[in-house]
């Protein structure tokens, strides 16, 4: 378990943006940032994502397409590596895991692995390590985006994306950054989890619909 506290969080305090703004305005800020970093912590272990056919793959219970499916974006990931590089950006996630594996989390990982070979900076940690910072409630969805701006994701209970809350407050901003760096600092690269934790795993079984 981690001693650091994650820092408190006030969502009435920031800016609530809907799907289609929290969208456009995470692309703007996003693509304005030039040989800096952005941070994300990344806590459910289930979403119900849009617009990605692996994505569709595994809630039709279709493994293997899923996985074909993720081999198919190569030549993209390897472009956006590229494009990063150019602007002197890097982008850092922090994945929680909790065992047994959802299946979403086991199909993210095979994304997130994919990912981190074509350059991404992706670290796993276990739930317990962040259990002092959860005794009320689990971490938030957030991505810290050029040391500037603070966005909390926010998802229905089913997983489903559901806008965000913008702070911009740089004392707030700071502290977050701060803690997800910290995690990142002791988490595990998601290529040495994966090879150990999810290669040798059957395919998930989806269950009442939900994966």
């Amino acid at each position: 378990m981690l001693d650091l506290l994650a820092p408190a969080l006030t969502p009435e305090q920031g800016e609530r943006l809907t799907r289609t703004a929290y969208k456009q305005d995470f692309r703007e800020r996003e693509n304005a940032i030039r040989d800096g970093s952005s941070w994300k912590l990344e806590r459910r272990q289930h979403f119900e994502e849009q617009g990605s056919p692996s994505r569709d793959a595994l809630r039709r219970g279709d493994w293997d397409e899923a996985l074909r499916l993720l081999a198919d974006r190569r030549d993209t990931l390897a472009a956006a590596a590229q494009e990063e590089a150019r602007r002197g950006y890097a982008f850092h996630r922090v994945r929680v895991v909790e065992k047994p594996l959802t299946p979403y989390v086991q199909w993210e990982l095979h994304s997130q692995r994919q990912r981190a070979q074509h350059g991404q900076r992706i670290r796993v940690i276990p739930a317990e390590r962040v259990a002092a910072s959860e005794s009320t409630h689990p971490l938030p969805e957030l991505v810290v985006l050029g040391g500037h701006t603070l966005f909390q994701v926010l998802y229905t209970e089913t997983g489903v994306a559901n806008g965000a809350i913008r702070n911009t407050d740089r004392d707030l901003v700071t502290r977050w950054e701060n803690y997800i760096k910290a995690l990142y600092a002791a988490g595990e690269d998601v290529i040495s989890y994966f090879d150990r934790e999810v290669a040798h795993l059957d395919p998930p079984t989806l269950s009442a619909g939900r994966e």
